[in-house]
């Protein structure tokens, strides 16, 4: 009954979307595609394997916090498995002739329409919530530090979240708390969800909030203390009854996720080699060799996947010297030459990489590798640096667009670019490959302040 109350529909916009989805993929197959099938028979077997497809790939998990990059990816890991399952089904029934031409024209065709309304839905109820107030959720928050003040900026500013902020109680002052009064205030202001910071309330409070939250149907929600290990992206799972968390999980341990990602970065380093570094290889090398003596190609061993240390390639753009190994490039650098400077400043000196991503010890997106003797530093003085080797690393990767490519000049740089990694490492998907490499692209382009 919670999900049905007064200004709130959430609870119809699943049925509803099952419902337009599979009308769709039923309808264009029956009305245009395949015209030959029993439609009684592709019926159910198209739509018991839309639902159960949708549970485990949870592509109707999607909330009014969800980002649209979620949605992109959750449509896409959708449109991967149905379409294996049509083809079975084609297979299968060879007698009725479904060309796989056929098939993936329908498939384009029903996740066209899938996505469309998919999103149409989603950002008709962020208007629908910004100029109406409907389909509004009504919060308190338990407790006060930068974390719940940032969470109670983040309802005042976002209405198209639907969040209707009621009032932050501060724990810090022992005497003047009651929760009586707090569970009163919610009950008469028709509160729906409760937010408590971990870190400002007792084990006892807690207990008291989570027996009002379960006795007067109300959402509860906890924001993690910054120096607990609630402040990780957990993994729950059960060993026999037993409950165990799991202090990081990370999206390229499934092994889904490292078959779409190791075959993206076969096709898009194949693109690469074949239909640019054929023809571009020779023009710079030319150049290289008219201005300096010495290799094209300058190889560096840094360390990849599971700390273990790879040769790195990129186009020479230096003088050759001894300290290569040791020292970063730095603002006026010396060592640079004229092409040097000009292939670092767009990103051209990096291309050969695209060998090492075809060989299998980098990906196209990732954490950027180091120099060894650099990462031998940076994992001894900075918390966290080595969770990046839980991936390969990339030619380019969150932490360079977000502003913490090349020289690292104090601590704050190499900390922002770890911060950046952990989440790439944590939040991976196709689509934020994409996006990273969408604006790689674009940073190549127009330059970049830092790439010298």
């Amino acid at each position: 009954m919670s999900l049905f109350k007064q200004g709130r529909y959430s609870g119809y916009l699943r049925p509803i979307s099952y419902l337009i989805d599979l009308s769709i993929l039923n309808g264009f197959a029956i009305l245009y595609f395949f015209k030959t099938i029993d439609p009684v028979v592709f019926i159910a077997f198209a739509s018991i394997s839309w639902i159960i497809l949708s549970i485990y790939s949870s592509f109707y998990e999607v909330y009014r916090f969800t980002r649209e990059i979620k949605i992109l990816s959750l449509t896409f890991r959708q449109m991967i498995l149905f379409a294996l399952i049509i083809f079975a089904f084609s297979g299968f029934y060879q007698e009725l002739n479904i060309y796989p031409v056929t098939v993936l024209k329908y498939i384009l065709l029903v996740f066209v329409l899938i996505s469309f309304f998919k999103f149409a839905v989603y950002y008709l109820l962020q208007k629908y919530r910004v100029s109406f107030g409907g389909n509004y959720r009504r919060t308190v928050i338990f407790g006060v530090n930068k974390k719940t003040m940032a969470l109670e900026h983040f309802f005042n500013k976002n209405p198209e979240y639907g969040y209707v902020h009621s009032k932050t109680f501060n724990f810090k002052e022992k005497k003047l708390v009651n929760l009586q009064e707090c569970f009163r205030f919610i009950k008469e202001n028709d509160v729906d969800e409760i937010y408590c910071s971990i870190s400002e309330l007792t084990n006892l409070q807690i207990s008291e909030i989570v027996s009002f939250a379960d006795n007067n149907l109300k959402i509860l929600k906890f924001l993690p203390d910054n120096k607990e290990i609630y402040s990780k992206k957990l993994k729950y799972e059960y060993y026999d009854y037993i409950p165990i968390l799991s202090l990081r999980n990370i999206a390229l341990e499934d092994s889904f996720n490292m078959v779409i990602k190791r075959s993206f970065d076969i096709f898009f380093a194949s693109m690469v080699i074949v239909f640019i570094l054929s023809w571009l290889t020779p023009i710079i090398a030319i150049f290289i060799k008219l201005e300096s003596k010495g290799p094209v190609f300058f190889k560096q061993s840094r360390n990849g996947f599971n700390f273990r240390e790879f040769d790195c390639y990129k186009f020479r753009s230096m003088m050759p010297n001894k300290d290569a190994h040791l020292y970063q490039a730095t603002r006026g650098d010396q060592r640079i030459t004229k092409i040097g400077g000009f292939i670092r400043k767009t990103s051209i000196d990096e291309l050969p990489q695209f060998y090492n991503v075809l060989f299998g010890d980098m990906s196209v997106v990732g954490p950027r590798p180091h120099m060894v003797s650099h990462t031998n530093i940076y994992a001894k003085r900075i918390d966290k640096f080595m969770v990046r080797h839980f991936v390969k690393p990339g030619i380019t990767g969150l932490a360079q667009i977000s502003g913490f490519r090349g020289e690292i000049e104090t601590d704050k740089d190499i900390i922002g670019r770890v911060k950046y990694d952990i989440f790439y490492v944590e939040n991976w998907s196709l689509f934020l490959d994409l996006k990273i490499i969408t604006r790689t692209f674009l940073s190549a382009v127009k330059g970049d302040d830092k790439a010298y």
